[in-house]
């Protein structure tokens, strides 16, 4: 039961010769992105503070940025989601993802960083971790100057975002330094291996392919090795105990959908507090998507709320 709404935007696509992804190059499917968000995407809300700055970290500077949300003091110290935008590792960046990020902030009344971590094939696997682990920590020890509350983090992302907040939480669990109190995953990407029957369902048709997938992979991650690791597939990690009260939120027409229902049911069975949500009529990417699907309003809802629960009870 393909939502209708969701049909009506794929046959549109159609209509209009949208180019797959994965016949493009990542210049050209990053272009690609950035202008399809106009026909899809709400327009972006008014918001309390935009900041943009940047940190550093193990391959230089990493461009972030800082959300604060409508009605809150200036001086409030606020919790705060540190958010990896979706794409691929190749394509994505601050501003396909902007609106996205003032809903969040402003509906939970949290701040928001958001990180623009570097992309493949131009920085491969694990570049992109690399980065996104620097700008947590970075968020963390700066978080008194920011007005934000170090001692209420969550990481957060879709996509590729969502593989990135999962590996961050786990790499942070074992380091022992830099506390996170909660995980926002939207549709992530949990297992390179892509041999998940949610492929083979819906591999073809439904914005997101397998070709598309694959596409990605061979510019992130061209080593088949390096997909067996559990720094590019959480789901394989053998020890998913210790970890963060999560979200995990999936579309019913994904790829995805599978790998994040385990990865969701891996959480549980390991003593974690994890919440599956699927949106069973949806497709791959439709968060963004409020301007043209209504539920992708809900899932915005959802996810502030929830995040809003979990960082200031």
């Amino acid at each position: 039961m393909l939502h209708p709404q969701a049909r009506a935007l794929l046959d549109l696509m159609e209509a209009k010769k949208i180019p797959p992804l994965h016949t493009l190059s990542p210049v050209e499917a990053r272009t690609l992105y950035r202008e399809r968000r106009y026909m899809t995407q709400p327009s972006p809300p008014e918001i309390g503070l935009v900041l943009d700055c940047q940190c550093d970290g193990p391959h230089g500077a990493i461009p972030l940025r800082v959300y604060r949300p409508l009605g809150v003091s200036p001086d409030a110290l606020l919790p705060v989601l540190v958010y990896f935008h979706g794409g691929g590792f190749v394509i994505g960046d601050l501003e396909t993802h902007d609106t996205l990020c003032r809903e969040l902030a402003n509906r939970s009344q949290c701040g928001v960083v958001a990180v623009d971590y570097r992309l493949a094939p131009e920085n491969p696997y694990p570049c992109a971790l690399d980065d996104c682990l620097a700008a947590t920590y970075w968020v963390s020890r700066h978080a008194q100057e920011l007005k934000l509350r170090s001692d209420s983090l969550a990481v957060g992302g879709d996509s590729a975002g969502g593989n990135l907040a999962a590996v961050v939480s786990l790499l942070a669990r074992d380091a022992g330094d830099l506390p996170i109190a909660f995980q926002l995953l939207i549709y992530p990407a949990t297992d390179a291996r892509c041999v998940a029957s949610s492929y083979a369902e819906n591999g073809q048709g439904y914005l997101l392919t397998s070709d598309t997938m694959d596409y990605f992979l061979q510019h992130y991650a061209p080593d088949a090795g390096q997909r067996l690791e559990p720094t590019l597939s959480p789901l394989l990690h053998p020890d998913l105990a210790r970890l963060p009260p999560s979200l995990v939120l999936t579309a019913g027409f994904d790829p995805l959908r599978d790998e994040g229902a385990q990865y969701a049911q891996r959480l549980s069975e390991s003593g974690n507090r994890a919440t599956l949500v699927c949106f069973t009529r949806q497709i791959h990417g439709f968060i963004l998507m409020g301007r043209v699907l209504d539920e992708a309003n809900n899932a915005v809802a959802l996810c502030a709320d929830e995040l809003a629960r979990a960082l200031n009870p």
